[in-house]
């Protein structure tokens, strides 16, 4: 599996050349075409090397340099193998160069080492994410979808609950909402019923699903007159907090009743934030519904972080509003970036997360990750 940060040229130090077969520039040439010195790539910059080198007669090779057979000072770089997709690539940084000499991230600021989590010995209990922002079409669900599915990947048990009338979260799953016979709505309004009744499997190991359909939207008017009725998911959930270590909302677009259900049963919320100026308009609304949420419901609940999606460096605006973002909330914006790429649409007509469907894409690199930077704020507390 390709570690590599999400950032062209941006490889983390440490990690040894994997199994995995990744595209190279190496494997992109003709069969019988010589490769010349730009395509080998054959460059040191600062403290990094690049895989290929030379051979003793001066002429280029297409060896890949193991980790020990790096010079002394330097530090194996695994983006330099690693050809992500040009169009993409173009989205992330209009100075690649300076952000593989600096570990400049795209937030502008010195990016960090998010070490690869270590197995763990026992699971549970979970920590509540919700992925909540009243605005529509900015990435939540995609963002549930692979974040869960990153950190499943890491060994982590993760349960994703889709909390979504339009039940976008289980169809990016390959779930059909409307032939469910049970979905979160039973959970929520039917007493006696348990969650296993509820509980789909996926198709990624350690991953399950509470699913969703129309029969939500009903919810909200019938818990109106019910006794507690923003703790209604905290109460569905309790049961299953030793089995997971990781449960993930996707949030409704709007502020209604369902959404102060997941911010009352959350422990950390993540607002996924187009890079757009409309979406920038709406999260001091939210971030104000947060704090009324932790005053009166949920004290334990925090603001994780802004996650800024659908990034496009290219354009002037989309780094004006990640400025302004990173200006205004600083810290709680996350390092990791999400670019704008064609493969995100394609997992959804999959169903499938962009970890398997396009697992060596830079697409997955970066919800890998986030995930890991996910992991590193909670052992951090």
């Amino acid at each position: 599996m390709n570690e590599s940060t999400f950032t062209p040229g941006g490889g983390q130090p440490g990690i040894p050349v994997g199994s995995v077969a990744v595209r190279t520039f190496a494997n992109n040439a003709a069969a019988n075409q010589p490769m010349t010195t730009a395509h080998t790539m054959k460059m040191m910059d600062g403290l990094h090397v690049n895989a290929t080198a030379g051979n003793e007669s001066g002429r280029e090779s297409t060896h890949f340099a193991a980790y020990d057979e790096v010079p002394e000072g330097h530090f194996y770089d695994p983006d330099a193998e690693y050809e992500p997709d040009p169009e993409y690539a173009a989205t992330l940084a209009p100075d690649a160069a300076r952000q593989r000499r600096e570990r400049i991230g795209p937030t502008g600021r010195p990016l960090p080492y998010f070490p690869i989590p270590g197995p763990l010995t026992d699971h549970g209990p979970a920590k509540i994410i919700a992925m909540c922002n009243q605005k529509g079409g900015v990435g939540k669900t995609t963002s549930t979808i692979n974040l869960g599915a990153a950190l499943a990947e890491y060994g982590r048990r993760v349960l994703l609950v889709d909390f979504d009338p339009q039940g976008a979260l289980s169809v990016g799953l390959g779930v059909n909402p409307m032939e469910l016979d049970l979905t979160v709505y039973n959970l929520l309004m039917e007493r006696g019923m348990s969650a296993d009744e509820v509980l789909l499997k996926t198709a990624v190991p350690n991953m399950d699903l509470l699913p969703s359909n129309i029969d939500l939207s009903a919810a909200e008017v019938q818990l109106v007159s019910e006794v507690a009725r923003e703790s209604t998911l905290q109460r569905a959930l309790k049961p299953l907090m030793n089995d997971y270590d990781y449960i993930v909302i996707d949030c409704q677009p709007s502020l209604g009743l369902l959404t102060v259900n997941a911010l009352t049963a959350a422990h950390k919320v993540i607002v996924p934030l187009e890079c757009e100026f409309f979406a920038l308009r709406g999260v001091a609304l939210l971030t104000e519904t947060i704090e009324k949420v932790q005053e009166r419901l949920n004290p334990e609940l925090e603001l994780d972080g802004i996650l800024a999606t659908m990034y496009d460096s290219r354009t002037v605006h989309s780094r004006e509003v990640l400025a302004r973002v990173v200006e205004a909330f600083d810290d709680h914006v996350y390092h990791t970036v999400i670019g704008r790429t064609v493969r995100f649409p394609e997992t959804t007509v999959a169903g499938e997360p962009i970890t398997t469907y396009a697992s060596n894409s830079v697409g997955a690199a970066a919800y890998r990750q986030l995930a890991r930077e996910v992991l590193a704020r909670c052992h951090a507390e």
